[in-house]
């Protein structure tokens, strides 16, 4: 069994690491961990991931970093919620048939008319995109001379991160943001071979479906804990921020129902 590590988030005085156990290619479980600096972040997804395999497993797994780690591809759609069957209608139950007449039934008085309520407020959108990436674009020219990588370094760290060599194949904003925070965090020197990849939005979306289903939870339930978090009716409408943190969140609620 191996036992995963990878920087996923980074800024200043915080730092997000994830923990991934899998044994014969099949995962075992992931965890994020959340401290000051990489170290204190993963020992923190290190107990997470304890609490959710047991130690038995635990101590089986034999650590890689995540450096060999390969390229993430992308997830699956997500699968629909079978929805619970309706149950049938009971069957009175036979017996003797009365034939009394039945009496007139009493008309019900009319029910004064319901006050009209305020329309509900509608759900906030998430952001458009920006049409001018000029500002990003000239952010990460400036990371990638602090790290002394050449058009070379740049095309071997994309290649491993996207599957491409090439930035201009980048066509989503959310890529592009995941790629210049990734570069950004990076400590000088770094080896493009050997650098923690970004976090992408869709290995986001694919942990996030596979936490729900160990809280058992189906899409109603998890739509609901998304609006008490982020007063949000979709996680289409998360940034990748917002869905690391709900991703940790989720965790967190796993570990409470463990505990119970």
């Amino acid at each position: 069994m191996l036992l995963e590590v990878q920087l996923v988030h980074a800024e200043v005085g915080a730092r997000v690491v994830r923990a991934h156990a899998v044994a014969a290619g099949v995962p075992l479980g992931s965890a994020l961990g959340e401290g000051a600096t990489a170290e204190e972040a993963e020992d923190r997804a290190r107990e997470r991931l304890l609490a959710q395999i047991g130690p038995l497993a635990y101590s089986a797994l034999v650590h890689r970093p995540a450096a060999v780690k390969p390229p993430p591809q992308p997830p699956s759609s997500q699968p629909s919620v079978p929805q619970p069957r309706p149950h049938p209608a009971p069957i009175a139950p036979s017996g003797p048939v009365d034939l009394t007449p039945a009496a007139k039934p009493v008309e019900p008085e009319p029910e004064p008319a319901a006050e009209p309520q305020a329309p509900a407020e509608p759900a906030a959108e998430p952001p458009l995109d920006p049409e001018d990436w000029s500002a990003e674009l000239a952010r990460l020219d400036l990371a990638l001379q602090r790290l002394g990588w050449k058009r070379e370094q740049e095309c071997l760290y994309l290649e491993r991160a996207f599957g491409h060599p090439s930035r201009s194949r980048l066509t989503t904003y959310a890529d592009l943001m995941a790629y210049l925070r990734a570069v950004e965090s990076l400590g000088v020197p770094s080896d493009p071979a050997a650098a923690p990849l970004p976090l992408r939005r869709c290995d986001l979306l694919s942990q996030c479906d596979g936490l729900l289903q160990l809280l058992g939870w189906d899409a109603q339930r998890g739509r609901r804990f998304l609006e008490e978090q982020f007063n949000r009716g979709s996680r289409q409408q998360l940034s990748d921020d917002e869905l690391l943190r709900f991703n940790m969140l989720l965790e967190t609620a796993m570990l409470e129902q463990a505990a119970t």
